[in-house]
């Protein structure tokens, strides 16, 4: 296990070069996206319409942030803690497929589709801890853009952030085809069969 720093727009072979396990701290774009920025972000590709953000190359971030303005009138971070990426495993592989992210950040983990897309479009999942909403935010050095504010909600929306040394992240799904999450449910499974066993009760 190794300890990797990428900047985007992240390409392919650096992607490949990651494992399950690895450590991780990204330094560029990262743009926060739930549930409805999902799908909002889908409806409009699968009807031909372009999107105000390029994910391509970037990290897309589970989170609904906390956000204010300052004095300047500028956008900043008050808490950004991920969002549970599961709530996503029912499309976040089509986005995958339609935006060519390279990174999905979130916590909790993905399952099977997600493992999938990751293989065929060189992407990994890096799971961030949870609760940790204010190193989040503190490694958020700038928001750059924001959309779909006033039709989704502060939570929901997209925002454009700047970050430097945005992690620790642990690639918790590969471009491999590996799963750590997954990995460890299996092992879970087998050592309560085997305590079963054990105990006679199956």
């Amino acid at each position: 296990m190794g300890e990797f720093r990428l900047t985007t727009p992240i390409i392919e072979d650096a992607v490949s070069r990651l494992k399950v396990g690895d450590t991780l701290f990204i330094s560029g774009t990262i743009i926060t996206a739930r549930d409805e920025a999902h799908l909002k972000a889908l409806e409009l590709h699968n009807e031909g319409k372009l999107l105000p953000v390029n994910f391509e190359g970037i990290g897309v971030f589970h989170c609904g942030p906390v956000m204010k303005k300052n004095d300047a009138g500028e956008w900043t971070v008050v808490a950004a803690g991920p969002t549970t990426s599961a709530r996503m495993e029912i499309f976040e592989d089509e986005f995958i497929k339609a935006f060519h992210p390279r990174i999905i950040i979130g916590k909790g983990g993905m399952g099977t589709r997600t493992t999938k897309a990751c293989q065929e479009e060189a992407c990994v999942y890096g799971a961030f801890t949870g609760g940790a909403a204010l190193l989040a935010a503190n490694r958020i050095t700038k928001v750059k853009d924001v959309f779909w504010l006033e039709e989704l909600g502060m939570p929901e929306c997209l925002w454009v952030c700047e970050v430097k040394d945005f992690g620790p992240l642990v690639v918790a799904i590969d471009s491999h085809g590996n799963n750590l999450f997954l990995q460890i449910n299996e092992h879970v499974k087998a050592n309560v069969t085997k305590v079963y066993k054990q105990l006679n009760i199956i």
